[in-house]
């Protein structure tokens, strides 16, 4: 049975870290370890994970330097032949690395083992909607345009993809192994998974469950959605100083859909006016997202202009009629996959 090195890293979840904790623990795969990345936090999170008692559990301590030095740094003192990553306020269905670990094991070209995942709120309440990337058959195209890993609690990675992707930098005052991109300060999901599907030749699949529950956060503003388009931008550079015919060819397409999903999120903000404003950006981009993926295009158009015009009362009204119609279809046809 091989080992798992499990990466969390944690500021200020304090609320959340718990459960967060708890979900590894209660894994029907046990052969794991948990890598508990304190990355300077503030609030009473490891004081909190400091009263489990599990030995698999080990804690870092490092100054506040972001997520992807609290990763690098999990890498690092990782001893797994697997590692797994998951945010401080998300959670795993208890089967889930057992399924991962099932996947990789079949499937020896498989570099990334990945999962849908359901939405939860603030609360841990299920919300009954589904992040439903592709799972099969992705290509460099698909990385780029769509990120169908989708979210940084999904993955579970042979040590091998970040040994073929690793690099060594001086940020600290000694030469180290770096994995994410510490020079970034948002997006680095993007820029790790676009260095591996380019740099290497290890397959990147999905699994049709949805063994991931992903937090819903909402006291972000509205003004952070334009700060992840500015982060975006600097991934889109980055590649293309590697990759450039790749990007040249892609990065107008990739960029429309990234506009969309801000807008989306924007949606789900609150925020009807730029809502608006992304999605006619991401038109304006790309035009063609009509023509390649109409539903999803229209029904984001639709809600940024239902939001931005209608009363609220009538269009949370509307919201949940869609909302569970949706939800309703997505899981029939993750029962139908499974």
């Amino acid at each position: 049975m091989k080992l798992v090195s499990v990466i969390i890293p944690v500021y200020r979840v304090e609320q959340y870290i718990a459960a967060t904790v708890q979900s590894v623990l209660d894994q029907t795969y046990k052969h794991f370890e948990v890598l508990i990345v304190d990355d300077g936090s503030p609030d009473k999170s490891v004081e909190i994970c400091q009263q489990f008692q599990d030995p698999r559990i080990k804690i870092i301590r490092q100054e506040n330097r972001g997520a992807n030095a609290a990763r690098n740094e999990g890498i690092r003192q990782a001893k797994g032949e697997y590692l797994a990553f998951l945010d401080g306020d998300d959670a795993w269905l208890p089967e889930k690395l057992a399924k991962h670990i099932e996947h990789l094991e079949s499937s020896p070209k498989i570099g990334m083992s990945f999962s849908r995942s359901a939405f939860i709120d603030e609360e841990g309440n299920a919300l009954g909607i589904y992040q439903m990337p592709k799972l099969q058959g992705i290509t460099i195209p698909d990385i780029i345009c769509r990120n169908p890993i989708s979210n940084g609690s999904t993955a579970v990675i042979r040590r091998e993809v970040f040994e073929a992707i690793k690099y060594q930098d001086n940020l600290y005052g000694s030469l180290q192994d770096f994995y994410w991109d510490e020079r970034l300060q948002g997006s680095q999901d993007n820029d790790c998974w676009f260095r591996i599907a380019i740099q290497t030749d290890w397959q990147i699949e999905g699994i049709p469950e949805a063994l991931t529950l992903y937090r819903i956060n909402s006291t972000g503003i509205s003004a952070n959605l334009f700060k992840k388009q500015e982060s975006w931008e600097q991934v889109i550079e980055k590649t293309r100083s590697y990759a450039p015919e790749l990007i040249a060819q892609w990065e107008d397409r990739a960029r429309a859909y990234h506009l969309r999903y801000l807008a989306r999120r924007a949606v789900s903000l609150r925020d009807g006016a730029t809502a608006v404003k992304l999605i006619h950006q991401a038109l304006a981009t790309h035009w063609q997202i009509l023509i390649e993926e109409p539903l999803r295009t229209l029904i984001t158009l639709a809600a940024s202009y239902f939001l931005w015009l209608l009363p609220q009362s009538f269009y949370e009204q509307l919201e949940a009629i869609i909302m569970k119609r949706t939800g309703s279809n997505q899981k029939r046809r993750i029962v139908q996959e499974h």
